[in-house]
């Protein structure tokens, strides 16, 4: 071990762009975090059952073990905000609050170690957390990257609250070097971007894709239609300097998984569900898992979707077709020649037929695919690029389909990552 802790620390030290190449979160991190659903709820004595404590994660890891989650690839277990005492030990350690988890976080993670599943933790690199916790000031970095490792903390999220500019641009990278050195493999969520605007110039995604996982780019979801439209709009308007940002090892993340709660609607949920999967969006689910419904969890655990969710290839997919209409389509280009295609409608009068062919599309000539209906289930059979096909999508709803090349034109076509703005974007043969 200690010979890992001084490689990682001598390869941080001498290399600070490729410190952060961890090889971790090759394809987008899935799992539980408890922020949305569960928020900074600390009164256990009123709501014993739903405060942020080890009980809850406890139980989540539970469910996560038991119900079908981790073996679909849901294998995180993540603490958001709250969980500390609200102040550092007498050596200057965080600590968790003594109450609400009395066994610490080392025994916590122990036990979702032996289910099979990983632990992450919520930090914030300023005086505070955003809920009033202490937070890691730069001379705090490397002490708590250690206390995280010791403990066995397998993902780390660091907020911004309460830090300015300058040291945000100096903390983050520090973190990514201090995880590195500790020798134990942690996947980095930053949320730098999102202090920062998330976009440039102000984001310098090259070096964020050096120094992080993941990054939270934007405004944290809320539990509404609102909110999950609010946030594929910005996605997708900034979808040119956001898509080649992403992929193995470096993920865009437009935040939590509402799907199961009270703001949506099941046409809602199936959409919040495909066009996270398109954007190769980190799937990370913050409901109550103990009550979920039969059709939330039938959503989340679909497992054509989650295969395409965690395609190799890991390019993100884009918006490639606006309508009049208020119909959109979005294309992700997969392994192997696939490709997935979102149908999805801002309607709010009735279901509508949307009519279309894979040519006007941009597929290539020549090419026949097999079609799935990822929601479905069914395959729908052999499509021609050139054949014209319809689809009926409900109010604010989806239609997913995934493609299987069944004869592919002579000549390749190829995907290119890095495009200019305007420029086709096309699905891939790799």
């Amino acid at each position: 071990m200690e010979t890992m802790v001084l490689s990682g620390l001598a390869l941080a030290l001498a290399l600070p762009s490729l410190a952060l190449e961890n090889g971790l979160a090759r394809t987008p991190p899935m799992g539980w975090m408890s922020w949305e659903r569960f928020r900074c709820n600390v009164d256990c004595q009123a709501d014993p059952h739903n405060c942020i404590s080890e009980q809850l994660f406890l139980e989540m890891a539970d469910r996560l073990a038991e119900d079908g989650w981790r073996d679909l690839g849901y294998e995180y277990i993540n603490i958001d905000d709250c969980w500390s005492a609200k102040q550092r030990d007498a050596a200057g350690q965080l600590v968790p609050d003594p109450k609400r988890f009395p066994s610490g976080i080392k025994a916590l993670a122990d036990y979702v170690h032996a289910r099979g599943l990983k632990l992450g933790i919520y930090g914030d690199l300023g005086i505070f957390t955003c809920g009033g916790y202490p937070g890691t000031m730069l001379e705090h970095v490397k002490q708590d990257a250690q206390t995280f490792a010791a403990w066995g903390v397998d993902m780390l999220k660091l907020d911004g609250c309460y830090s300015s500019a300058e040291e945000q641009a100096k903390g983050y990278p520090e973190m990514a070097r201090a995880l590195n050195a500790t020798g134990r493999p942690i996947v980095y969520s930053c949320s730098w971007p999102a202090y920062q605007g998330g976009l440039p110039p102000k984001v310098n995604y090259t070096l964020l894709a050096e120094i992080c996982n993941l990054w939270r780019n934007w405004d944290d979801i809320q539990d509404s239609w609102d909110s999950v439209l609010s946030i594929v709009d910005w996605f997708f308007t900034n979808q040119d300097v956001l898509q080649p940002a992403a992929g193995p090892g470096h993920w865009n993340d437009p935040d939590m998984l509402i799907i199961g709660n009270f703001g949506l609607s099941y046409e809602q949920s199936r959409s919040q569900m495909a066009l996270w999967t398109v954007m190769a969006a980190p799937l990370l689910m913050s409901t109550d898992l103990r009550t979920i419904s039969p059709s939330a969890k039938e959503i989340l655990q679909n497992r054509l979707m989650i295969q395409i969710n965690q395609d190799p290839l890991g390019i993100q997919g884009r918006r490639i077709v606006k309508e009049k209409s208020h119909i959109e389509v979005f294309l992700r280009p997969l392994s192997q020649a696939a490709s997935a295609l979102v149908f999805f409608s801002r309607r709010t009068d009735m279901p509508f037929r949307y009519t279309t062919s894979l040519a006007k599309l941009h597929f290539p000539e020549d090419a026949v695919y097999e079609v799935q209906d990822v929601y479905v289930g069914k395959i729908i059979g052999a499509l021609k690029t050139a054949d014209n096909f319809s689809v009926v999508i409900n109010p604010s709803g989806v239609v997913m389909w995934y493609l299987r090349p069944m004869a592919l034109p002579v000549q390749p076509w190829h995907v290119v990552r890095q495009q200019a703005p305007g420029e086709g974007f096309h699905p891939a043969l790799v």
